[in-house]
């Protein structure tokens, strides 16, 4: 049997009576429609799971949104539908929360210093631009597109697109052409809003051409606003001015258009690494509920908070970031390199922004772990959580947070994904933190862990899948009409039930650890190794600078596991290091995941979005041509696959 892992923080007994989840929990009580006794979180997951129909439908009376109804739930997954009949929109909801007695953005840059949004002005240019997209013919269902990066104008028109009903869809400007077009182009949008310039590590990427290739590829626009970004790059004269329109002289108040619940908001992509990416869509009810659940009962998100996430608007945590003002929350943006000039320039922006609940991604700890910094040393007086996603953060990581961060920061893990913009498992301002796991399932999110014989496991590794559906997963993929594509991607393998694609493990006191994905899982001799037990042991050696394992299937049944290290400028791969690498596998983990030879490269390849691309170096190193295995535009660095081979 494990040993249970040290605790590595416990929220107070003040801290849990003050906790938006005991609200939810007297709520329960209380009224007459529910009066259930839930007292501990265990009990209220699980009937939050079992009784799928009443729970979903408490957030509605919780939220106080003002919706009527035929039917909470009809049907199952994957045809399930919510709330026949309730009309709403999500970004009036972001409006009704801000109260206007807080900021509700905070912007900061590389180049510019902190500024303050205010509700009225962000109000005013919401408005403004809603009035010019009405101009151009928007109408509800129609589909805005930005290519933009993550700043102030980026929320506004988004939030101007839901508050038409309109669908918003984005890319970072960092993105390829193609890329981009492979996107938009399935989606056919009616305006693109894209900046004329982007920062990133001190220097300055003009778009003009981009935008112009743009502009020819989606065919009949009704109209290219360009965003002045950098003011010292030109602008395209054939391209509408943002700033003419957001700052017009004519005003009318901001208005919202009702929409059905499972109309469409936003339209988020799969990476498309390795075929064309799915335009996962998903809608204004199922985002407002999910988002509202997560933000304030798993996060602990209060009104009048600052939240803070580093994103680009490639990846759903932007989404997830502007989600924080349901919460009654100022959303805190950063544009540009989260290590220029330094790997303390994050951790100062939330110094000076009163951050108090701070997001990143495992490798950003990782690396400030490497440059040996102590953020500790800004006295982060604000800060309560700091929120880990994009991939296991080993427990080093953890320790690192408390001793190097702030001593007792709540530190909670989350995954989840683009295919619902939310998190699966993640915080629970009740329960302690382990060291290298994640709190709890989420409160709706009947997750098991599944062997191969569709029998849920605890205390043991098994396929991710959900039971029972929830309001925040795709109403479609946009030109599917069939479903084809839905289906394969989620219920091929376990009809009617949520195949994720991870590997996971519960355990008995409701912890969870997230190993890998499933599909790049390592199979030695019958035995499951996730990618995360790996990269966990090697990348804490400190010659190691970064890592990637796979396992290659040969004829036969026989198969061999490379692992490919990425170390400093100038330092070789010698015997000495092989052997450390090796021993420390074995020890710490065990002898099937010691490689079977291991490789230096000098860079590991990665997706836009932040993941290793250990299926596209499988594909490679399989003989499979890189034109059919993975697409180029939607890698961080594609370069780096030339560097691989056995």
């Amino acid at each position: 049997m494990k040993s249970i892992p040290p605790i590595l923080w416990k929220p107070s007994a003040e801290s849990i009576q003050q906790s938006n989840l005991k609200k939810y929990q007297a709520f329960l009580a209380n009224d007459p429609r529910y009066a259930f006794d839930l007292n501990d979180y265990t009990a209220m997951w699980k009937w939050s799971v079992a009784d799928p129909t009443r729970f979903w439908e408490s957030l509605v009376h919780y939220f106080h949104l003002d919706w009527e109804y035929k039917e909470v739930l009809t049907g199952k997954m994957p045809e399930a539908k919510w709330f026949n009949g309730a009309q709403l929109n999500y970004a009036e909801q972001v409006f009704v929360r801000q109260s206007g007695q807080n900021p509700m953005l905070l912007f900061q840059s590389e180049r510019e210093s902190l500024q303050v949004f205010e509700k009225s002005t962000i109000e005013k240019q919401v408005a403004a631009l809603q009035i010019h997209l009405r101009k151009l013919g928007v109408v509800k269902g129609d589909r805005v597109v930005g290519y933009l990066p993550n700043c102030p104008q980026t929320t506004v028109a988004f939030l101007a697109c839901a508050s038409l009903g309109a669908i918003w869809s984005c890319c970072s400007p960092d993105f390829g052409v193609k890329s981009v077009l492979e996107r938009f182009q399935q989606i056919q949008p009616k305006v693109l809003i894209g900046v004329n310039a982007y920062l990133y590590g001190g220097k300055s990427f003009e778009r003009n051409a981009e935008l112009q290739a743009l502009k020819e590829g989606l065919g009949e626009l009704a109209a290219l606003i360009q965003v002045p970004y950098l003011l010292e790059i030109p602008l395209d004269p054939t391209f509408e001015n943002w700033e003419e329109i957001v700052n017009t002289s004519i005003h009318s108040p901001l208005t919202f258009e009702a929409v059905e619940f499972s109309h469409p908001m936003w339209i988020l992509y799969s990476s498309g690494t390795t075929g064309l990416p799915k335009p996962i869509t998903h809608s204004h009810g199922g985002m407002l509920l999910e988002h509202l659940k997560y933000l304030t009962f798993h996060n602990d998100v209060k009104p009048g908070e600052r939240f803070f996430w580093y994103s680009t608007t490639g990846w759903m945590m932007w989404n997830f970031v502007q989600a924080s003002m349901l919460a009654g929350a100022t959303a805190v943006l950063y544009d540009g390199s989260p290590g220029f000039p330094n790997m303390n320039s994050l951790w100062e922006m939330a110094k000076n922004a009163g951050v108090h609940h701070f997001g990143t991604s495992a490798a950003f700890v990782l690396a400030c772990m490497k440059a040996e910094i102590s953020p500790i040393d800004l006295n982060l007086q604000d800060l309560r959580s700091i929120g880990i996603t994009g991939s296991p953060l080993p427990p080093e990581g953890f320790r690192w947070l408390s001793e190097k961060v702030k001593p007792g920061i709540w530190a909670c893990s989350m995954s989840g994904g683009t295919d619902v913009c939310t998190a699966f498992v993640g915080g629970n301002p009740w329960w302690p933190v382990y060291e290298g796991e994640i709190q709890c399932r989420t409160l709706g999110c009947a997750m098991e862990s599944w062997d191969e014989q569709g029998n849920a496991i605890l205390n043991g590794v098994g396929e991710m899948v959900i039971t029972q559906p929830m309001p925040c997963m795709p109403i479609k993929f946009w030109n599917d009409p069939d479903f084809k594509r839905y289906h394969s991607s989620y219920f091929e393998e376990f009809p009617g039930v949520w195949r994720h694609g991870d590997w996971l493990e519960i355990t008995d006191r409701g912890s969870l650890r997230i190993l890998g994905r499933s599909d790049s899982t390592l199979n030695r001799q019958g035995i499951r190794i996730g990618t995360a037990e790996i990269y966990r042991t090697v990348e804490k050696i400190p010659e190691v600078l970064d890592s990637l394992i796979v396992n290659l299937e040969k004829e036969g049944g026989d198969s061999i596991m490379p692992l490919f290290v990425v170390l400093p400028i100038g330092q070789a791969l010698d015997q000495t290091l092989i052997a450390k690498i090796k021993t420390a596998l074995k020890q710490e983990c065990s002898p099937r995941h010691v490689p079977d030879l291991i490789r230096q490269v000098p860079a590991i390849p990665y997706t836009l979005s932040g993941k290793k691309m250990e299926i596209a170096v499988k594909k490679k190193l399989l003989g499979l041509p890189l034109d059919q295995s993975v697409n180029k535009d939607a890698m961080r660095n594609p370069e780096a696959l030339d560097a691989f081979e056995v």
